[in-house]
C-alpha cells in the first residue's frame, strides 16, 4: 500500500508510545502526511505516572492542551528520601525552577497522559496489529513489510518503537553487513535494576496527610538491609503510584540477562514477572500515612494489569539514522528512570524531528534527508547525553554499598550555589514547533538555542510572506 504522495515527505511512524504520539500531533498540526503503526492490537500505557513540567509546557500551549494538562497533574516540587526505618536524610525542592521557567513541575497519570495526546490523533492515522518484518529502500521511497503481509511506501520512516525497535534491529543489520555498525551498537542493551511500577485505585487522602497539601511530594525510601529503593507518590485523581526498585549486583545482572533472552522477554512495558516480584517486596515499610502500612497494602489497592515489572536499561546509541530511516526516543537512548528524562527526552526528540522534517524542501532526495537527520542528531545527542549522565548520577544515589554512600553524601552535602546551577541547566531546554505561534517563554532563565525551531520558523516566515503576495 503506497501512501499518497504529495510535495512534503509522507512520514511513516512505527511505534504509538509517548514519542511517535508526539510527533504525530506535531505532524497532524504542520498538515503533513503521515501514518503511524503500532504492533499491538491496542496500546496499554501502563506504569504509574510522569513528572512533566518546564521542558514540555510551553509545546503543551502551543497544542492547546496545556489547560488540560495542569487540571490532571498535580504540582510535585519537593522529594523526600529516607533510609528505612528512618528520618528523612534530605528533602529536595525544585521551587527554584517555578523562578527560572514560571511553571510547576507535575505528576500525571501516564495513561491520561497518554489519552491526552492520542485525542491530537485522528483514530484513521494509527494502525494497530502492525508488527514490522522488512525495511527497504528503492527509487527515493522506503517501504515497511507487516506481519499481516501489507506493504507501506513513504518517503521517511521513524522508528519510535522503544527499547528493542524492530526498526532500529533491522537498520542495524542491514548497516552490519555493510560493515558500517559502530561495535557499541552490536552489543546488547545492558541493565542493572529491574522495577516493579503500578498505580492504585482512589484513596481517601486522610489516610495519607502527607499528600494533602496542594503542592504534592515524593517519597523515597532506601532498604535498610536489602538492595531496593521504593517511592510513593500521588496524583491529582487521588491514586497513589509507586516505583520498587532492585538494583542487581553484576553476577544477578548478567544472571537476569541471559534469563531474558531464554523466556524471549522483551522488557517492554507488561504484567511480565511482576507477581513474583510483588510477594518478594509486600513486607517493605511506608513512610508515610497515619498507621503502619507496607507496600503490600498498596499492592491490594491495585487493579489487576495495573501492575507490571520492567527491565532498566541505559544506553545512548551512536547510529541514530541510515539513509530514509531516523530513529526517535527509547529506540536510540534508553535512560534510567532515576533522572525522570525518558518521556521529555522522547518528545523532544519528536519536536526537532517535526521541524526539520517541516523545513525540508518540496520533493526532498535521500541526499537530502540523511544531511536533515544528521542535522536532528547533532542537535538532540548534546542533551540526551546529559539527561543519561544525570539519570546515572542519581540512579548511584540509591545504589547499596560503597558507591551509594559515596554518592548519597556528595548531594547531601552539596553547595547551595551548584544545586542551583544543576536545576538550571535542566530546565535550559524548552523547545517549541517552529510552524506554531511562538509562545513568550516565562521566568528569568532564558532557554537554551534551538537550532532546528529556528530553522522550522524561517520557513514558516518565507511561505506565509509568499502566501500573503
Amino acid at each position: 500500500m503506497s501512501m499518497e504522495r504529495s510535495s512534503q515527505p509522507t512520514v511513516l511512524i512505527v511505534g504509538a508510545g509517548l514519542g511517535g504520539l508526539m510527533l504525530g500531533a506535531l505532524l497532524e498540526k504542520a498538515d503533513i502526511p503521515y501514518a503511524i503503526f503500532e504492533r499491538t492490537a491496542e496500546v496499554r500505557p501502563l506504569g504509574s505516572a510522569l513528572l512533566v513540567g518546564p521542558n514540555m509546557i510551553p509545546l503543551f500551549e502551543q497544542l492547546g492542551i496545556d489547560k488540560e494538562f495542569i487540571a490532571m497533574g498535580r504540582p510535585t516540587p519537593k522529594i523526600t528520601v529516607n533510609r528505612e526505618g528512618g528520618p528523612p536524610l534530605y528533602i529536595v525542592s525544585s521551587l527554584p525552577q517555578v523562578k527560572y521557567t514560571g511553571y510547576y513541575s507535575y505528576i500525571v497519570s501516564r495513561p491520561l497522559f497518554y489519552d491526552l495526546l492520542l485525542k491530537l490523533i485522528p483514530a484513521e492515522k494509527i494502525h494497530f496489529s502492525k508488527r514490522v518484518l522488512t525495511i527497504s529502500e528503492k527509487e527515493e521511497r522506503v517501504k515497511i513489510q507487516t506481519a499481516d503481509n501489507y506493504t507501506y511506501e513513504g518517503d521517511i520512516l521513524v522508528g519510535a518503537d522503544g527499547a528493542y525497535s524492530a526498526v532500529r534491529q533491522r537498520m542495524y543489520e542491514a548497516l552490519r553487513q555493510e560493515g558500517r555498525l559502530p561495535k557499541s551498537d552490536q552489543e546488547d542493551l545492558p541493565f542493572h535494576s529491574t522495577c516493579l511500577v503500578g498505580q492504585t485505585t482512589k484513596v481517601d487522602f486522610a489516610d495519607f496527610p502527607e499528600f494533602q497539601e496542594p503542592l504534592c511530594s515524593f517519597f523515597n525510601t532506601m532498604g535498610k538491609d536489602s538492595p531496593h529503593t521504593w517511592v510513593v507518590f500521588a496524583t491529582a485523581q487521588s491514586t497513589l503510584c509507586y516505583m520498587v526498585i532492585h538494583h542487581l549486583d553484576k553476577a544477578s545482572s548478567k544472571a537476569a540477562e541471559e534469563h531474558r533472552f531464554r523466556e524471549s522477554d522483551n522488557s517492554q512495558w507488561g504484567p511480565h514477572a511482576a507477581q513474583a516480584m510483588v510477594d518478594e517486596t509486600r513486607h517493605f515499610p511506608l513512610a508515610i500515612g497515619t498507621k503502619k502500612m507496607t507496600m503490600g497494602d498498596l499492592y491490594d489497592l491495585t487493579p489487576q494489569g495495573r501492575i507490571s515489572k520492567v527491565m532498566l536499561e541505559e544506553k545512548v546509541f551512536q547510529t541514530w539514522h541510515s539513509g530514509r530511516t531516523v530513529l526517535l526516543g527509547d529506540a536510540c537512548h534508553k535512560l534510567n528512570p532515576s533522572g525522570g528524562h525518558g518521556a521529555i527526552t522522547a518528545m523532544h526528540d519528536a519536536i526537532a524531528l517535526a521541524n526539520l522534517i517541516y523545513a525540508l524542501p518540496a520533493n526532498a532526495n535521500t541526499n537530502t534527508i540523511h544531511k536533515v537527520f544528521a542535522e536532528y542528531q547533532a542537535e538532540r545527542i548534546v542533551p540526551v547525553t546529559e539527561s543519561y549522565n544525570t539519570s546515572k548520577s542519581f540512579s548511584k544515589i540509591m545504589e547499596r554499598g560503597i558507591v551509594g554512600m559515596i554518592a548519597l553524601f556528595l548531594f547531601k552535602n552539596i553547595p547551595l550555589w551548584m544545586l542551583n546551577m544543576i536545576y538550571k541547566r535542566q530546565i535550559l531546554s524548552r523547545p517549541q514547533a517552529g510552524f506554531l505561534p511562538i509562545i513568550p517563554l516565562k521566568g528569568n532563565v532564558p532557554a537554551l538555542r534551538s537550532p532546528s525551531t529556528e530553522k522550522a520558523r524561517a520557513v514558516y516566515n518565507q511561505r506565509m510572506a509568499a502566501v500573503s503576495l
